[in-house]
């Protein structure tokens, strides 16, 4: 089974030539716009505070989100501490690890995580770990976000008794030339798309930036009840829903290879159903 030729949209940024790749490899015609960009905090004053509290011992748990926003945290305290100093600071760190890529990055230094949130990684079942295995009430924590703040899960940590401490590291916007997001954007709006995958929440953000921007708002949502959309998982489902997206499709698990097979397996399936 595969896509059958079908053309199929993604707002893939770090990983758009793979992305379209994949969807070629399993026989779709890939339309591929990126629709992040990602932006350093020049002056990061919260990470720059953090490596104060780490090192005087006034951090108990540290939440690492993302395998990028961890290695940039790591590369900032370089510029401050010795290598050595932080990682024995670290050491006596509860490390929470939302998934597998802070992981990855916490092997490479000699460290590892003390508690490991599984998939699908949603900032659910991030509470949902520590209430089980690590409760926060009077813990000093510090979050390493990414992209945008998440307030939900900020309010869900405090309300369990956490004095929280926010560290960003990079942000999220809009490329600096939409061309090629509008006309994406115009293919779906026109019915000459057939699947659109989203890969990152923020996508359906920006996605909406830009239509409000070009009043294409409603033709957009339209267009959408005629295709298939498939979210990488329930972070990303969460967000499309709240746009009132239409959610036709998530993989069995939250992986862009194992997304782009299965939704390939089921499009024409669920075309038919919806058309």
């Amino acid at each position: 089974m595969s896509f059958n030729g079908l053309t199929v949209a993604a707002f893939e940024s770090r990983m758009a030539i793979e992305i379209a790749r994949l969807i070629e490899r399993s026989g779709g015609t890939p339309l591929v716009a990126p629709a992040l960009r990602e932006v350093p905090l020049e002056d990061n004053q919260a990470a720059q505070e953090f490596g104060v509290r780490l090192m005087t011992g006034q951090i108990d748990l540290l939440i690492l989100m993302t395998g990028v926003g961890t290695t940039a945290l790591f590369d900032l305290l370089k510029t401050r501490q010795p290598w050595s100093s932080i990682l024995a600071a670290l050491q006596q760190t509860t490390i929470v690890a939302r998934g597998p890529k802070p992981v990855a990055v916490l092997k490479t230094v000699g460290l590892q995580a003390t508690v490991t949130v599984s998939e699908p990684n949603t900032w659910i079942d991030l509470i949902s770990t520590l209430d089980e295995r690590h409760p926060v009430k009077r813990l000093r924590v510090a979050m390493q976000e990414y992209g945008v703040s998440n307030p939900e899960l900020l309010k869900a940590l405090e309300r369990r008794g956490a004095d929280v401490f926010p560290v960003p590291i990079y942000k999220w916007a809009l490329p600096e030339n939409l061309g090629l997001m509008r006309h994406v954007l115009d293919e779906i709006i026109a019915g000459r798309v057939h699947v659109m995958l989203i890969t990152n929440a923020i996508q359906a953000d920006h996605v909406m930036r830009v239509l409000e921007q070009d009043g294409k708002t409603e033709p957009f949502r339209a267009a959408l009840k005629k295709l298939v959309v498939a979210s990488i998982g329930p972070t990303a489902g969460e967000r499309l829903r709240h746009h009132n997206w239409p959610v036709d499709f998530e993989p069995s698990h939250p992986k862009m290879g194992i997304l782009i097979k299965e939704v390939s397996e089921q499009a024409s399936g669920i075309l038919d159903r919806k058309r």
